[in-house]
């Protein structure tokens, strides 16, 4: 679509939806529907039965972390009109402590991508039939996607032979493994890359 039809949309929308839509913007050839966490169900019901929009198909929820804003949570919906051949996005801000309600009702897909975006950022969904971890294991410790979550993680897992068992340890980094002194990560190459003639002058 252009973007003349998408801000067509995006005012349809608005006018349609007002007590819902906090805001609308098209950038790179895509409407975003900026909506309050009370209205996401209404709206979407909206998007997927309105005959000018016909947002048939939930392509994806994931959420975004921004850990320094008051309301943490960027929840983020992908709708595909297979009649219109046309894309929206809809985000909703949550806070941390806020429970999203679910779209299962709606599009029944919506189960398992909010068990995920449950799983790696701790959203919870009021609603869900069956919320529980996807991907990680089920005494699985935080939530991988938050940004404050340890990249190595808390525990790790290995196969312990004695107990022919599975077993949690705590995470222990070997130290020496952590120090990188190279010039560049090509050092000891026969063929030199841009940039790396830089290197013998930063040993002068």
């Amino acid at each position: 679509m252009s973007d003349e039809a998408l801000l067509e949309l995006a005012e349809h929308i608005s006018l349609r939806r007002p007590n819902d839509v906090v805001s609308t913007e098209v950038a790179y050839g895509e409407l975003t529907v900026n909506v309050t966490p009370s209205g996401l169900i209404g709206l979407i019901e909206f998007l997927r039965n309105d005959a000018n929009c016909r947002f048939s198909t939930l392509i994806d929820i994931t959420a975004v972390d921004n850990p320094a804003r008051p309301v943490r949570f960027d929840l983020v919906y992908h709708l595909l009109s297979m009649y219109q051949n046309h894309r929206i996005r809809v985000k909703a801000q949550v806070r941390e402590d806020e429970i999203a309600p679910s779209l299962t009702g709606v599009f029944p897909g919506a189960d398992w991508y909010e068990r995920e975006v449950f799983d790696m950022f701790g959203i919870l969904f009021s609603g869900h039939p069956d919320l529980r971890r996807i991907i990680t294991d089920y005494g699985f410790r935080g939530h991988p996607l938050r940004k404050d979550f340890p990249t190595t993680g808390y525990v790790e897992v290995r196969w312990n032979d004695e107990e022919k068992r599975v077993v949690y340890e705590p995470v222990s980094l070997v130290q020496e493994y952590r120090q990188f002194d190279f010039l560049s990560p090509w050092e000891g190459a026969k063929y030199v890359l841009p940039g790396d003639e830089k290197a013998p002058e930063a040993k002068k």
